[in-house]
């Protein structure tokens, strides 16, 4: 089997396979040209709902959304995934507004805080946002030592404050909800003593105070999300729910390994190029950067549109080593658009931002990259020493006898031509073809112009072509 079938054969499957991950999320057809997208924050805030809102903002600037609602029903979860989602909705540029549809406590209490407007159901509750630590193992919550409180409380309160004072709210009262050490008298009246974290109902919530008189924190209470939205005019408007779709907790696990991934590819390439023929270590190579891409497609970091820009380099690279060797230009093009692939793939990317991302944006993608590389490197130097000592190579070696046999059958049969005079046959400029006794080759000179009919001789091969010089 020779090398330019192996790339052939080794490009389909790549493409064969690739055609497994182009799955686009169908945008519902168009009924008004007001669109309202909802996102449902039902479970515990942990990773996987970073993907949820990613996805759902995303699709809203797409489809130039007039309204995001978030569908609030949840116990709080993880700061570091409330600060990412609340930097997600940031993005977005047209009207937000939180439904608590049940409760929002903890972290659900400042992803409400993030968007313009605070809707509650009947009977909801939102607040109890002081922070807690869990105990190793998820067995429950465990008393935090003072200076670590202190230190959680006030960068939490921080982070909050901010966005709070960005849409309006009273700070004041997030803070109560944060800090068991603020109290909050409005109107000579003591809504929160010292030591107690502030939880409102949804009437204490929407409870007016002040000169002119604005609402505590929520903007009314509703029946219903439909009532809502009708309340707000956009009953009719068309609606989109960002389902979760379960992918999004692989997703987690798949960016978790994503610099392993990228190892075991690249070293899966190696090991195909050192053992031609055994295909095994390039499918393996294929799947791990396909769940490479899969994890940045499906937390929504980027779409296909990688993977084809990762094929194309991967081919070039191919192409140089195995089919016009020596020509460089196609490898290191090759090699730019393997890694700009890999990065950008992992690269957060809104609809509308420009095209060239920040430094911040690059960051974490840039640091995981290095590591692969680093290690690749480390290991391929390790496995050039090792491999071809060990039984495992001479069996794979042996797998692939008969690729590996034509191989080495056309170099024996490239070297014995060496010194060999034939006639152009055509004008070498500096390819064409000449004729050594009835054989016609396909030959390349080293620079200079030979005409058509003039002696030549076989100094060298490279690829499948031999190198040629004119003879005097």
């Amino acid at each position: 089997m020779e090398y330019s079938v192996l790339m052939r054969n080794w490009l389909a499957l790549i493409i064969s396979l690739l055609g497994l991950l182009w799955v686009q999320t169908p945008l519902p057809a168009a009924q008004s040209s007001v669109r309202v997208f909802v996102i449902p924050i039902r479970d515990n805030i942990e990773p996987p709902l970073v993907y949820l809102v990613r996805r759902g903002v995303k699709e809203a600037m797409e489809a130039k959304a007039d309204l995001i609602v978030f569908d609030m029903k949840t116990n709080g979860g993880r700061i570091d995934v409330t600060e990412e989602i609340i930097k997600i909705i940031e993005n977005f540029k047209g009207k937000t507004l939180t439904y608590v549809n049940d409760r929002a406590f903890s972290a659900g209490a400042f992803i409400s805080v993030a968007t313009q407007k605070i809707y509650m159901a009947p009977e909801s509750v939102i607040g109890a946002a002081a922070p807690i630590m869990m105990s190793p193992g998820g067995g429950g919550v465990q008393d935090m030592p003072s200076t670590v409180e202190a230190k959680m409380t006030s960068a939490v309160r921080a982070l909050v404050r901010s966005v709070a004072e960005k849409n309006g709210y009273n700070t004041d009262v997030v803070e109560a909800m944060i800090d068991k050490n603020k109290e909050l008298v409005i109107d000579g009246k003591t809504l929160n003593k010292k030591g107690d974290i502030l939880t409102l109902t949804d009437t204490e919530a929407a409870q007016k105070y002040g000169n002119p008189p604005k609402p505590l924190l929520s903007s009314g209470t509703v029946d219903t999300l439909d009532a809502l939205l009708d309340k707000l005019g956009y009953g009719d408007a068309q609606r989109t729910v960002i389902t979760p779709t379960g992918a999004e907790k692989v997703g987690t696990w798949i960016n978790a390994v994503s610099p392993l991934l990228m190892i075991i590819g690249i070293i899966g390439i190696y090991i195909e190029i050192k053992t031609p023929g055994v295909i095994l270590p390039g499918v393996v190579a294929v799947l791990a950067f396909l769940l490479y891409f899969l994890g940045g497609y499906v937390a929504g970091l980027s779409g296909m549109e990688w993977v084809v820009v990762f094929v194309v380099g991967l081919a070039l690279v191919i192409s140089e080593l195995f089919v016009h060797p020596g020509t460089i230009l196609p490898g290191i093009a090759g090699i730019i658009l393997i890694l700009v692939a890999l990065v950008m793939a992992m690269v957060d990317m809104y609809p509308g931002t420009p095209a060239m991302p920040t430094l911040p944006q690059m960051r974490l993608p840039l640091e995981n990259l290095m590591i692969a590389l680093i290690s690749s490197l480390v290991i391929m130097a390790l496995l050039a020493r090792i491999l071809p000592k060990t039984s495992i190579y001479r069996t794979l070696v042996s797998q692939s006898a008969s690729g590996v046999a034509s191989v080495m059958e056309k170099e024996q049969q490239q070297t014995s031509r060496i010194g060999q005079t034939g006639l152009a046959i055509s004008n070498l400029r500096p390819g064409g073809k000449a004729q050594f006794g009835n054989d016609i080759l396909d030959v390349i000179t080293q620079g200079e112009m030979i005409s058509k009919g003039q002696p030549v001789r076989i100094i060298g091969n490279t690829g499948t072509d031999a190198i040629v010089e004119a003879v005097a």
